[in-house]
């Protein structure tokens, strides 16, 4: 508990989590919650799933002691580590109505915390969570760092310490010791850490992982997803009780540096140390206080802002967005669902769409704040086409597509890196003459380097007869191909997922197919497939990335792509994280109903 004793009528914050096997019945646990805490006073949040339970309320002392005596009760709770502190009323309304303390809200979910952003890939077992190490525990194994020997200690000598928590949460406060290295994956949200451990995972091989988070819930599930890794991955350890068990046992702060931010109205907890970890994002003088709730005029995430900087700025912009330059938007009007096309420019690219050139959050007016906030809720997706097309072409040909998604998705178009030689076949009929009319550039992907060529446009006849569905089983550009969507990732991304049409689809089942390898270079939620077909032989259900097969049934009247090579691309993924659309509109990704209201549904899974 926190420094100074609890009096009868003083008030408090309850933490407490409970994972158990399953939980037979929810409806009878949410009606005791809502009885008991209602009875009771309590305010704060109370969240139930089959896993189990995850409440922070608030209230008078002696109405969450009845409150922990009530669960306590119960055989579901046996073993919880009830965490009960003394602190003041709330008497800020803005924070404690952000904070969830001005109601009680009492609500079904289906995880406690959301690890994975994927909604069709399965969460790590639970049960299989790194141990348990008590605060005094966790303080020994870093006060006798590098003395430590397998032998005797159960540690080997590449012990790192691992915090779970987000950016907003570790700016002000972190575990630190000189001789084990503090891991901070920088993240907005939880369900970020997954994608982060994956790119970091060498970092993380054959070495002692010491997790910690708040109060311990968060590292249970992220521990379980490193151990589940497999082989070099066995020693995962968690700090029992969080941070908050560890500040009580070590009132200094101990190896806990600044302070210790809680989500509830009390906003961070400090130890009897006052020193000051954090800083103002804008002038770089030490500052740690949230209270003001300042946030990224973006991406809408917690910024500390000092109080002099308060007075002569109104918007910001986190180290985050400045880092992927996500404060460089469109100055439209929310109004405008301009799609993109990204072209090649010898190794760089570019935006041509009539929008202006990088603008800092700075120089926009408020209605422009309000259309970044609304852009950045939609899902961004890279649109690939297919063979001897380009992104203009396909843009045409998805414009309805684009418009029925507007709500959802804003769609980025790219021209493929192979150019490709305007060739023709002549008729008997017709010897020796090219086709009259102009073309604009084509391109195509994974094709050999004998095929790719300058841009002219000019016709040449082919010297011998080729076959017209040759793409199909071209590879040899894969490396080319690939080296060039990462640099596409890296220079204009995030992208939440990839579209591809025909070719196109083709090379988006390669890159899902690698889905783990490409992490950190290439990181996707889920690819669209629309008239694929695969270009290598795998296994099937081999392919874990979601993902949303369209493609024409049998009498779907797709003269260019036989229905069994899209079938055949769709078993290679897993059933269990994948969605097919068949249809009978053609060689076109369809857009009436039923088939467009399945494509919204697949993409409000990642919303």
């Amino acid at each position: 508990m926190e420094k100074g004793a609890m009096k009868e009528e003083g008030y408090g914050v309850l933490l407490y989590y409970k994972y158990t096997a399953e939980i037979p019945d929810l409806q009878n646990l949410f009606d005791f919650y809502s009885t008991n805490c209602a009875s009771l006073s309590l305010l704060g949040r109370v969240r139930l799933s089959h896993q189990g339970v995850n409440v922070t309320v608030g209230g008078k002392i002696s109405a969450l002691e009845n409150h922990i005596a009530a669960v306590s009760s119960n055989a579901l709770f046996q073993g919880v580590d009830f965490k009960l502190a003394s602190c003041l009323e709330p008497s800020n309304d803005q924070v404690a109505k952000e904070c969830g303390f001005t109601s009680l809200s009492i609500r079904v979910v289906k995880e406690l915390v959301t690890l994975c952003s994927h909604p069709f890939l399965k969460s790590p077992i639970i049960m299989d969570a790194g141990k348990h190490l008590f605060a005094d525990e966790f303080h020994s194994v870093l006060h006798n760092a590098g003395k430590l020997k397998e032998s005797t200690s159960g540690f080997d000598e590449g012990l790192v310490l691992l915090d779970a928590r987000n950016l907003y949460e570790t700016r002000i406060g972190k575990f630190s010791s000189l001789d084990v290295p503090t891991l901070d994956p920088e993240i907005r949200q939880y369900s970020d850490l997954p994608v982060w451990i994956d790119s970091n995972s060498e970092r993380l091989r054959g070495k002692s992982i010491l997790m910690y988070c708040t109060g311990g819930i968060r590292c249970e599930m992220a521990s379980a997803y490193i151990k589940a890794k497999g082989p070099g991955f066995e020693n995962v350890f968690q700090l029992y009780g969080g941070i908050q068990r560890y500040m009580e046992q070590f009132p200094d702060g101990g190896y806990f540096k600044g302070k210790n931010f809680v989500f509830d109205h009390r906003v961070s907890v400090g130890s009897s140390d006052k020193s000051i970890l954090g800083s103002c994002l804008l002038c770089g003088a030490l500052f740690d206080d949230y209270t003001s709730r300042c946030r990224c005029s973006h991406c809408r995430m917690l910024v500390l802002i000092c109080d002099g900087c308060q007075n002569t700025r109104s918007s910001y912009v986190c180290e985050l967005c400045q880092k992927n330059s996500k404060f460089c938007i469109s100055v439209s009007s929310p109004n405008d669902h301009t799609d993109k096309i990204l072209q090649p420019s010898s190794d760089e690219l570019f935006i041509d769409n009539g929008i202006a050139e990088e603008t800092s959050h700075s120089t926009l007016s408020e209605g422009e704040h309000v259309a970044a906030t609304l852009s950045s809720r939609k899902l961004r997706i890279l649109c690939l086409h297919g063979f001897r097309q380009n992104a203009s072409s396909f843009k045409g040909r998805t414009a309805s597509l684009a418009k029925k998604l507007k709500n959802l998705a804003e769609l980025i178009y790219v021209d493929a890196p192979h150019g490709l030689q305007f060739i023709y076949q002549p008729h008997a009929s017709e010897p020796g003459h090219p086709p009259q009319s102009h073309c604009s550039p084509k391109f195509a992907w994974l094709i050999s380097e004998d095929h790719d060529t300058n841009l002219s446009t000019e016709w040449t006849m082919a010297k011998t007869p080729f076959p017209t569905l040759q793409h199909q089983q071209q590879t040899e550009g894969y490396e080319k191909s690939i080296k060039y969507l990462k640099s596409i990732f890296r220079n204009n991304g995030p992208f939440d997922g990839i579209l591809g049409f025909s070719q196109g689809a083709a090379m988006a089942a390669l890159i899902a197919s690698e889905f783990e390898k490409l992490k950190g270079d290439i990181n996707l939620r889920f690819v669209i497939l629309a008239s694929g077909f695969p270009t290598v032989d795998m296994a099937e259900n081999s392919i874990m990335c979601p993902s949303l097969h369209i493609f024409g049934s049998k009498d779907g009247k797709d003269r260019q792509i036989n229905c069994e090579s899209s079938r055949k691309l769709a078993s290679y993924f897993q059933s269990s994280s994948s969605v097919i659309v068949e249809h009978d509109l053609g060689h076109i990704i369809p857009t009436k109903s039923p088939y467009i209201d399945e494509i919204r549904k697949f993409l409000k899974h990642f919303l």
